[in-house]
């Protein structure tokens, strides 16, 4: 588990997440502001990150299943 600060609040994230975070920013080139913005839907609606992105249209079909692939190669 990672232990970061942010906005005054201690969060933990685990590795995996935290490998998910880089994968969207690196190999699909969304921002980190996308990213947060669907992460805090994610937080206010108990959904599933990958499928939030594609909601918001951040992210196409193909890269919804390249956040998958990736998330299952473990």
């Amino acid at each position: 588990m990672n232990i970061t600060k942010q906005d005054g609040q201690i969060t933990m994230q685990s590795t995996k997440y935290h490998g998910l975070s880089n994968f969207l920013q690196e190999e699909l080139a969304l921002s980190q502001d996308s990213v947060a913005i669907a992460e805090r839907s994610v937080k206010q609606n108990h959904g599933s990150l990958p499928i939030v992105l594609w909601q918001y249209g951040l992210i196409n079909l193909d890269e919804l299943d390249r956040i998958y692939d990736w998330l299952d190669k473990d």
